[in-house]
């Protein structure tokens, strides 16, 4: 429900061609909104932890290059157990 309610206020992109690759979701803030924009990565059987390390290493955060404000860095595991793990960063785009 989470991700359907956040359209209110959100443009949601996903496989969204950025800096060295594709970023799984991308969260970028509707006009008059103060939420931060999101980067979401998502792994199998791999740590929340390589997920932020991708989302850096491939500059994912350069298809926001026009908005300022809040970005949430968020790494997301899932294991064969259905177990998941979740990592967020906070960076600040000065664009």
């Amino acid at each position: 429900m989470a991700y359907y309610s956040a359209k209110r206020t959100y443009t949601v992109e996903r496989e969204l061609p950025a800096g060295k690759g594709y970023a799984d979701l991308v969260f970028k803030p509707r006009r008059n909104n103060s939420n931060p924009a999101m980067i979401v990565e998502l792994k199998y059987n791999k740590s929340a932890e390589s997920a932020i390390q991708q989302i850096k290493d491939k500059n994912y955060p350069d298809c926001l290059k026009d908005y300022s404000g809040e970005v949430l860095l968020v790494g997301i595991s899932y294991d064969d157990n259905k177990r998941h793990c979740c990592r967020i960063e906070k960076l600040v785009c000065k664009n």
